[in-house]
């Protein structure tokens, strides 16, 4: 079963930004893209679980701040070494200027 959440105002997160956010001892990753739409992953990166919301935000993909390996943040998916593994998404919407997030 999954449930909605609420992980921030849009105004927390700046455009071709991530910020971080934790529910449940989980940690999530909340990205807001330049076209001000709202994508979340899983907060640590598949290669050595580093925190993404230390890296750095570049068009769709976020770089993980430790090895420099990158993510679609929009889709998960690993963009080459050394992250071969795809980071979860977790769906989005926005309600009257609240960021939630469906998790398990």
């Amino acid at each position: 079963m999954t449930q909605w959440i609420a992980a921030c105002e849009t105004d927390d997160v700046d455009p071709e930004d991530v910020i971080p956010f934790e529910h449940a001892g989980n940690a999530y990753a909340v990205y807001r893209s330049p076209d001000d739409a709202f994508f979340a992953t899983d907060g640590y990166c598949t290669h050595e679980r580093e925190l993404l919301c230390d890296g750095l935000v570049l068009g769709g993909t976020i770089e993980c701040p430790k090895h420099n390996g990158r993510f679609d943040y929009t889709s998960g998916k690993a963009l080459g070494a050394p992250v071969l593994v795809d980071v979860r998404t977790y769906a989005t919407k926005v309600e009257d200027g609240t960021v939630y997030i469906e998790v398990p």
